[in-house]
C-alpha cells in the first residue's frame, strides 16, 4: 500500500522496531522525534542549515527584539555581550553540528568493525546485543527528562544567585533591588536552558558511547601487529575523539566568555586563567580518550607477543641467509638466493618494523592536534581581552624573523 513520503519523517523508530543497521547514537529519543514530527530532520538528512537558523531564531532575535522594545539604551550592551555569544551563536549551533559528526563516527566505527571482520563467533552474538542495548539507551525518554528537570530545579533554586553576575542587559535596578528585564526573562527561561540542554544531550550521548566503546574493548578482537596502521587495526577508533571535538569547543567557548567578561568588566586578568586553563585543556583530553584508553593493554600486550613472535622467526631466517651467504664467499663462489628467500626476509623486514613502531594508544598526534585545537581556538578572545590583537601579530612578525634560516 502506498504512504505519503512525509510519513516516514514522522515514523521514528523505536528500540523493539530497530533493525541492526540503527545504530545512529542521535536518531531516537523525545528530541529527536519532536523534530522529526515538525520536518526540521528528514531519514538520511540532518537539515543542519535550516535547524541552526531556526534555533538562533529561536533563542537570539528574541533577546535584541526585547531588548530593543523594552530596554533601547541597553541594545549595545547586548550586540557586544560576549558571554551571550559564547553560548548562544556559538555554542548552540556547534552542539547541533556536533550531534551529526558524533553521529556519523560512531556509525562508520561499527560499520568498519563489521566489514573488517574484527569479531566473529560469539562476539558477534554480543554485538548484537551490545547495539540493542545502545538502541534502548538512546530512545529511552528518561534521561532527557531527567536533563529538563535539573534545568528547571536549577533555575528556580539558583536564578535569583545568578542576579549578580548577570548581563547587563537582562537586570535593572529597582530601589537597590536587581530584577530582570524582559530580554533577561526570556534569556534565564529559553535561551540558557536551551544551550544546557543541548550541552547535557550531547555529553549524554557521549557517555552511551563511551560505554560502547568499553563493551568492544572487552570482546575478542581480531587484532595483528603488523597492521599498517601502527595500532594493530584499531587504528580507525581515532575517530571517535574527533566525535567529542564539538563538546570540547562548545563547553571551551563558553567558559571562555566567561573568562573574557571578568577581565573586561571586573579587573581580573589573564594570568589568573592560567591554572583553570591547564584544568580545561585535561579535563577535556580524559572525556575524549579515556574510552580508548581501554584498549591500551591489549595492544601493548599484542606487541610484546610480536616481538617476541617475530623475533624467533626473524632469528632463523636471518640465520639461513647468513649461513648461505658466508659459506659460499668460504668457498669462492656467489651466493645463490631464490627470489621468495629474498622475498620473504624483505617482507619479514618489513613486518618487523611495523611492530616496532606499533603504539598501543589507538589514535594519531593529529587527532591530538585537533582536541587542542577544539579547546584552545574558542579561548583566544580570552587573550584578545588583556592583549591588543595588535601586539600579538606584531609578537608572531618578531618570533618568525628571529628564527635562523
Amino acid at each position: 500500500m502506498w504512504k505519503p513520503r512525509h510519513k516516514k519523517v514522522i515514523e521514528i523508530p523505536s528500540g523493539a522496531d530497530s533493525t541492526d543497521d540503527d545504530i545512529s547514537l542521535f536518531r531516537g529519543g523525545p528530541f529527536y522525534r519532536a523534530q522529526a514530527f515538525m520536518h526540521l530532520i528528514e531519514p538520511g538528512r540532518w537539515n543542519l542549515g535550516r535547524r541552526v537558523a531556526i534555533i538562533l531564531t529561536i533563542t537570539w532575535l528574541p533577546l535584541v527584539i526585547l531588548t530593543a522594545v523594552f530596554s533601547p539604551d541597553r541594545l549595545l550592551g547586548l550586540l557586544k555581550n560576549y558571554t551571550v555569544y559564547s553560548r548562544i551563536a556559538i555554542a548552540v549551533p556547534v552542539l547541533l553540528i556536533g550531534q551529526f559528526l558524533m553521529d556519523d563516527r560512531s556509525c562508520a566505527i561499527v560499520a568498519h568493525i563489521r566489514n573488517a571482520k574484527l569479531l566473529g563467533g560469539e562476539d558477534l552474538v554480543k554485538v548484537k546485543s551490545l547495539l540493542t542495548t545502545l538502541r534502548r539507551l538512546r530512545d529511552s525518554v528518561f534521561p532527557e527528562l531527567l536533563i529538563v528537570a535539573v534545568i528547571i530545579v536549577e533555575i528556580a533554586l539558583v536564578g535569583k544567585s545568578k542576579l549578580t553576575i548577570a548581563p547587563d542587559f537582562a537586570v535593572y535596578r529597582d530601589g537597590g533591588v536587581a530584577r530582570l528585564t524582559q530580554a533577561g526573562w526570556y534569556y534565564w527561561l529559553v535561551s540558557l536552558p536551551i544551550y544546557q540542554f543541548l550541552l547535557a544531550l550531547n555529553l549524554w550521548k557521549w557517555l552511551v558511547w563511551s560505554f560502547v566503546l568499553v563493551r568492544l574493548s572487552r570482546m575478542n578482537l581480531r587484532l595483528v601487529a603488523t597492521h599498517p596502521d601502527a595500532h594493530g587495526g584499531l587504528g580507525f577508533l581515532g575517530l571517535s575523539a574527533a566525535g567529542f571535538t564539538p563538546i570540547a569547543f562548545a563547553l571551551s567557548a563558553a567558559i571562555g566568555g566567561d573568562w573574557r567578561n571578568q577581565i573586561l568588566h571586573y579587573g581580573a586578568s589573564l594570568s589568573s586563567f592560567k591554572l583553570p586553563a591547564i584544568i580545561l585543556f585535561v579535563l577535556m583530553f580524559i572525556c575524549a580518550l579515556a574510552p580508548l584508553s581501554f584498549f591500551v593493554v591489549r595492544l601493548t600486550l599484542l606487541r610484546k607477543r610480536a616481538l617476541l613472535e617475530y623475533g624467533v622467526l626473524a632469528q632463523a631466517h636471518v640465520v639461513d641467509f647468513h649461513d648461505k651467504w658466508f659459506s659460499a664467499r668460504e668457498s669462492n663462489r656467489e651466493p645463490h638466493f631464490t627470489a621468495q628467500e629474498v622475498s620473504a626476509l624483505a617482507d619479514l623486514t618489513i613486518a618487523y618494523g611495523h611492530i616496532k613502531r606499533m603504539r598501543p594508544f589507538p589514535a594519531d598526534i593529529s587527532t591530538l592536534v585537533g582536541l587542542a585545537l577544539a579547546v584552545a581556538a574558542p579561548l583566544f578572545p580570552v587573550v584578545l581581552a588583556e592583549i591588543p590583537f595588535s601586539v600579538i601579530v606584531k609578537g608572531l612578525f618578531q618570533a618568525v624573523k628571529a628564527v635562523p634560516l
